[in-house]
């Protein structure tokens, strides 16, 4: 039996560094079939709490990506993308499932201009998704980016690359109001999986899907192997994210925020429950996502320049993990608030 280890467990080591300043820093992913590239490799989660026409321009603004969630009906969906897409300097991508309506879905996403596709279910390492890719693949041809996931292994990061899939999102169980791992007892530590994923000779895109806490664990992320991340919690709870503000008792604001495998949302979608593998809860509202994006360029900059990296890449070649303990984690934090 193996031993795996996820964000908390590590710490990346500071390396000489010649970046005079953090401004030439690159932080640009090259995404193929996108026809350009990506300023910043964020993504924003394919979740009707996170991901709708204002997240999605909003993400394009700060040079990231949004993906459309599935929970709505076709021509709801299609009318978002239609509307993220309008613009030529606008992109977004569009989810679709594994069965039933998915290739109609597609094609009404990608005739309202979504040129990212999104196979978008929990265990991706399925004879469904398989079926799914090379279905999509053999109507799009390679006129479309095909995202799919999410997996935890490199077996599954290798067959879903071979089945047709650009990129691939990685971790099963991280997510933070997922409980895949309570309730089936299945799961890898997300930051494991990245790292398993990353040494494949598959030219497929690694995103980081689930677990990252702080900018420091998307650092992490990425310095493991990671070519994009994808954020729900983070990006939850801002002005961009579908529902409406409230204020509670304590007169503070806020959103709701939920899995889409929540009691809540397959009734809300579904009229009905199966599996429940997540939760429903509320989030502090955070204001623009802007901000929020700004400061995780910042910080992941400054992760670059502490290992002499100008790009990630770069940074990614670079970098050097080295294992803490529970002592060393207590001492990075800022524990002087502590008693």
């Amino acid at each position: 039996m193996r031993k795996t280890i996820t964000f908390d467990d590590v710490l990346l080591v500071p390396k000489y560094s010649n970046i005079l300043s953090r401004k030439f820093i690159d932080l640009s992913v090259d995404v193929s079939h996108l026809g350009e590239v990506l300023l910043c490799p964020f993504i924003s989660s394919p979740m009707d709490t996170v991901t709708e026409e204002v997240m999605a321009r909003a993400m394009c603004q700060s040079g990231g990506l949004g993906i459309i969630h599935r929970y709505n009906t076709i021509q709801q969906q299609a009318k978002i993308v239609a509307s993220s897409c309008a613009d030529k300097n606008s992109r977004a991508g569009a989810a679709v499932g594994v069965s039933g309506d998915f290739e109609e879905r597609a094609c009404a996403v990608y005739d309202a201009g979504a040129r990212v596709i999104c196979i978008d279910v929990a265990h991706g390492h399925h004879a469904l998704m398989k079926m799914a890719l090379k279905r999509l693949r053999n109507i799009f041809g390679d006129s479309v980016h095909i995202m799919a996931g999410n997996v935890a292994t490199l077996e599954g990061f290798n067959d879903l690359a071979d089945w047709g899939a650009n990129s691939i999102r990685v971790g099963i169980g991280g997510g933070s109001i997922c409980s895949t791992r309570v309730q089936t007892g299945h799961g890898v530590p997300t930051l494991q999986s990245v790292l398993d994923c990353a040494i494949s000779d598959r030219d497929a895109l690694v995103i980081a899907d689930g677990g990252m806490r702080s900018a420091g664990d998307i650092a992490k992320a990425v310095a493991a192997g990671a070519d994009l991340v994808m954020c729900g919690s983070m990006f939850a709870g801002t002005a961009e994210s579908p529902g409406e503000v409230f204020s509670a008792p304590d007169n503070k604001k806020y959103k709701v925020y939920r899995g889409m495998a929540s009691v809540e949302a397959q009734n809300d979608w579904k009229g009905s429950h199966n599996s429940v593998e997540g939760i429903s809860t509320t989030i502090p509202y955070k204001g623009p996502v802007g901000g929020i994006i700004d400061s995780m360029k910042k910080q992941l900059t400054s992760a670059c320049s502490y290992s002499g990296a100008s790009n990630l890449r770069e940074f990614y070649h670079k970098s050097e993990f080295i294992l803490q303990s529970t002592s060393a984690q207590s001492e990075g934090k800022t524990h002087i608030l502590v008693s």
